[in-house]
C-alpha cells in the first residue's frame, strides 16, 4: 500500500512521498512557509489540544501512558471518519500518502502517525472504521 510515515522535517523522496499531509496540532514554530515540506496540513487528524498537553505532561497535567493516549487518541479519531475515508480511497485508487508528525516525534511506534495509518489500513480492508 503507498502509505508512508515520517517527521516532516525526514528528507523529501520524490515521487515516493506522494502527497506530504502534516498531521499534527501545531504547525512547526519558526519556520517560514517558504520552508514547509509538506502538501497539505490537516490539524483534526492530530491529537486535540487537551490530549496533546496530557501527552506531554504541560501545566499541572502528568504524562499520560502510551496506552491511555492510544485509547483517547482512537476515540478522537472516531469523529473523523469521513477525513479517514478520503484518505483510504485517495490510497485505494493508488495515490501514496505520507503522514508526517513534528520532527521531536524520534518514535514512529509510539506517535499517532502510526496509529492514524493503522485507521486508513484497516479502512481500506473494511469499510467502518473503529477505534479497537
Amino acid at each position: 500500500m503507498p502509505l508512508k510515515t515520517k517527521r516532516w522535517n525526514d528528507p523529501i523522496e520524490p515521487p515516493d512521498d506522494g502527497h506530504r499531509l502534516l498531521v499534527t496540532r501545531y504547525r512547526p514554530r519558526g519556520l517560514p512557509k517558504s520552508d514547509e515540506t509538506w502538501h497539505a496540513w490537516d490539524k483534526d487528524l492530530a491529537p486535540s489540544v487537551e490530549l496533546h498537553a496530557a501527552a506531554y505532561g504541560k501545566g499541572d497535567r502528568l504524562t499520560l501512558s502510551w496506552d491511555i493516549y492510544r485509547q483517547r487518541y482512537l476515540k478522537e479519531m472516531l469523529a473523523q471518519r469521513a477525513k479517514i475515508k478520503a484518505l483510504a480511497d485517495r490510497v485505494k485508487a493508488g495515490e501514496t500518502i505520507t503522514l508526517l508528525c513534528s520532527a521531536q516525534c524520534t518514535r514512529e511506534d509510539r506517535c499517532h502517525r502510526s496509529l492514524l495509518k493503522a485507521l486508513i489500513e484497516r479502512q481500506l480492508q473494511d469499510p467502518q472504521p473503529t477505534a479497537r
